[in-house]
């Protein structure tokens, strides 16, 4: 009876360690040193660093292996597949929607809100007149307290006459679609990678020349209106989308002005 409880003891003793060791392993992947693609140091390397054996960081990687987080390649070693806020998208559903099915809260802080004449660019996404009325803001949305996106967004006035600070601290979806009864029926979207400057990557916390993700995002009705354009700065390295896109040969979509030569996703993810 002694032995076993002795064995019990050392095998609960492991586990901890193995435990240990992965979150502080789950930390690092998550942090900008990582992206998605990166490799894993190799075992003799994390042995030494954690000072254990080789067979503790296998357990220990295996615990990260588990979690979806990385992947063992024969051959090449472990490879960083996945991130703890990560989006995976079949269908049009926003930030705030994304992040409270994982389990994490959106913090929105804005920075600007204003009433602005529509200049001719922005009018003409928007199909209204140029010099109508539409709100801009600027909002930093951050999970964990991260800030993983800065976000620029114009929507007519007309359409949300009562839009305010405190709707854009929350879910713009669940302002456009519970309060105003507006159905949103898709989203076109642009990603291009960009290297951040001065004041994004000062709202970011990361260096200036960061690599990062500036999205275009066009939200339109199922009445066929033109509801928000964002214009959106993303952290990559801490944030993952994964997209799941089906070809619709049946359905024809309002035509986004700024794409008639450029194919964009019927199903996609837009700020919230």
């Amino acid at each position: 009876m002694v032995e076993v409880k002795r064995r019990y003891s050392a095998w609960r003793g492991l586990l901890v360690i193995y435990k240990s060791i992965a979150d502080r392993l789950r930390v690092r992947l998550n942090s900008a040193d990582y992206t998605i693609g990166s490799p894993l140091p190799g075992e003799k390397k994390l042995a030494e660093e954690f000072g254990v054996s080789r067979m503790t960081i296998r357990k220990a990687v295996d615990l990260l292996v588990g979690w979806g987080l990385v992947q063992r390649r024969q051959g090449s070693g472990t490879w960083v597949t996945k991130k703890d806020v990560h989006h995976e998208t079949t269908n049009l559903t926003g930030f705030v929607e994304v992040m409270r099915s994982q389990g994490k809260e959106v913090m929105s802080e804005v920075l600007e809100f204003s009433i602005m004449p529509a200049p001719p660019a922005i009018a003409s996404l928007l199909r209204i007149k140029i010099d109508e009325k539409i709100y801009y803001s600027r909002r930093v949305r951050a999970v964990g307290g991260k800030p993983l996106m800065v976000e620029d967004s114009y929507m007519p006035v007309k359409l949300f006459r009562n839009l305010s600070m405190a709707h854009l601290e929350g879910s713009k979806f669940s302002y456009i679609e519970e309060e105003c009864r507006i159905i949103i029926s898709g989203n076109y979207e642009t990603l291009t990678p960009v290297l951040a400057d001065a004041k994004t990557a000062k709202l970011l916390n990361i260096a200036e020349a960061t690599p990062i993700l500036r999205i275009t995002s066009l939200s339109y009705s199922d009445s066929g209106e033109f509801l928000n354009y964002s214009v959106m700065f993303r952290n990559a390295s801490e944030y993952q989308v994964d997209y799941h896109l089906r070809r619709d040969h049946a359905k024809t979509l309002p035509v986004s002005p700024d794409s008639a030569a450029t194919q964009s996703p019927q199903n996609s993810t837009a700020s919230n």
